[in-house]
């Protein structure tokens, strides 16, 4: 009995390791530059966290970092100039897309 208590224990301790593991995402957000909907890649330049009343979304870093959307759910797809919000993963050098989030045609900072 007591060896099956442990086994159990033993799964559930790895499966929300596991869990806690998955769920850890990155977050970005920045100005798109470019966007090729043939390969999937975006461009984009990161803003920082300093928001203010002239920058409510950050401001520019001049960092520009390239994201592979192949397997990101994409709300409103994104152009040059608008603002996007990326949760993603790194797998060795590629930054990984699990969603995409258009700022501007969305709108969430008016609501």
């Amino acid at each position: 009995m007591q060896r099956r208590i442990m086994i159990g224990l033993t799964c559930l301790t790895m499966i929300a390791a596991f869990a806690i593991s998955a769920a850890a995402v990155e977050v970005v957000q920045g100005k798109c530059v470019q966007y090729d909907n043939t390969t999937k890649k975006l461009v984009i330049e990161e803003y920082d966290l300093n928001f203010g009343p002239d920058h409510k979304y950050g401001r520019p870093t001049g960092k520009q970092s390239t994201y592979d959307l192949r397997e990101a759910v994409i709300g409103a797809t994104p152009e040059p100039g608008d603002i996007v919000r990326i949760a993603y993963n790194i797998k060795g050098t590629e930054r990984l897309a699990t969603k995409v989030m258009n700022v501007t045609k969305q709108d969430i900072m008016s609501k």
